[in-house]
């Protein structure tokens, strides 16, 4: 089985647009799971552009799947997640100038900084997981500073087109190899949509897919209900065919 994590970022991003109180994540979350995700994912960036500390707090007492809390190497943030304990800390890079996060956590360049953030989560209760490039050094360093899971960025491999995306493609099965030869619980995502998920979904071991934007885009047009149980059939079909 690979779990569905449904990233409800964009659903607070429509609301955030006039600052007003819908649509509201929370309800998202609910309709998301009567659908069949195995799970909530939500980035509370330092700059709050569009999930809330009260979203997050709603999700932790209303969510009965599996909530993943995104989050960078940020004191405040770290602060929150410890006092709210999410079941899941996935830790990314954020920087505010970007439109949505560009690439994965450099852990191997931060250590230390990195160890101590894993540390803290973990104390708390909390499963961590490091979002990084499938790049070896990465996945290495992740094992390194505690980690228990890697998800691998799937932004060049979804970028790709023809025999770039196959190679990208190559890319994450290697690197999917290296993150279980390590022990690690092997995660993905990051621009996959309905057109490029299955190929990804099949990679061997993998145990979760991250994808919000397409799901919230689609759902604009057929509802949210819909749009998460035809992603969830697709990784379904493709796990099928895997086993």
């Amino acid at each position: 089985m690979v779990r569905l994590g449904v990233n409800i970022d964009h659903v607070a991003t429509i609301r955030q647009a006039r600052r007003t109180d819908e649509p509201d994540p929370v309800w998202a979350a609910a309709l998301a799971e009567l659908a069949g995700a195995d799970g909530i994912t939500i980035h509370l960036r330092e700059d709050r552009r569009h999930i809330q500390d009260r979203d997050l707090r709603l999700l932790r007492q209303t969510v009965v799947s599996l909530l993943n809390l995104e989050l960078a190497l940020n004191e405040e943030v770290l602060a929150i997640a410890v006092a709210v304990k999410p079941d899941q800390a996935s830790l990314v890079p954020e920087r505010r100038e970007e439109v949505t996060t560009e690439g994965g956590l450099d852990v191997a360049g931060q250590r230390d900084r990195a160890r101590s953030a894993v540390e803290r989560l973990k104390a708390a209760g909390i499963r961590v997981s490091m979002f990084i490039d499938p790049d070896e050094q990465q996945i290495r360093a992740s094992k390194e500073v505690g980690a228990d899971a890697v998800e691998l960025h799937t932004g060049r491999y979804a970028e790709a087109r023809g025999p770039d995306r196959e190679r990208e493609l190559g890319v994450l099965l290697e690197a999917g190899t290296v993150v279980t030869d390590l022990g690690l619980h092997l995660h993905a995502g990051h621009g996959l949509t309905y057109r490029n998920v299955m190929p990804v979904a099949r990679i061997p071991h993998l145990k979760e897919l991250n994808i919000g934007h397409s799901i919230v885009s689609r759902a604009v047009l057929v509802g949210l209900e819909r749009a998460v149980r035809e992603m969830k059939v697709l990784i379904e079909k493709a796990v099928a065919h895997r086993e």
